[in-house]
């Protein structure tokens, strides 16, 4: 690793601990040059993923995306931002899990909408329905209706 300050390739590691989620290792270091100390993270590398959206047009996947759209769907809901960033990284993590190199935004919308069931029902969904383009009040209530089922089949 190239130290920052003098540009020496040679460092020690003083000391590792893995991020919260073990998805990153923290990494202490220090140049056998200068002596200076700096934090370096290492993350596994996955293959990229292309998503393919409803128009059929392709893009690079982007976490970012997702987590916009699930932090729009908690406004103003008891849903902590650790738990909007697990909810992103079980999505993200199951997305590379599957070895494919695309992806539908249908799948990836159904594995969030199938997250946020669990996590808050409202935040399901206000998220459903921009998802799903709900076009009237009927389809709306045919959701709400097919959770409530849902529901009650657990109890």
């Amino acid at each position: 690793m190239k130290c920052p300050i003098c540009g020496c390739i040679e460092s020690r590691v003083l000391d590792s601990r893995p991020s919260n989620d073990f998805s990153t290792i923290r990494r202490r270091r220090e140049c056998t040059e200068c002596h200076s100390r700096f934090t370096t993270y290492e993350a596994i590398e996955y293959s990229p993923v292309t998503v393919v959206k409803k128009d059929m047009t392709r893009q690079m996947f982007d976490r970012n995306k997702i987590k916009q759209g699930i932090m729009a769907s908690c406004q103003k809901r008891p849903v902590s931002a650790d738990e909007i960033e697990q909810i992103v990284s079980d999505v993200e993590n199951r997305i590379y899990s599957t070895s494919v190199s695309e992806i539908t935004t249908r799948e990836i919308g159904e594995l969030v909408m199938d997250r946020l069931k669990e996590t808050d029902a409202v935040a399901y969904v206000r998220f459903a329905s921009v998802y799903r383009d709900f076009k009237d009040v009927d389809t709306f209530m045919d959701e709400l209706e097919k959770m409530l089922t849902e529901r009650g089949a657990k109890k």
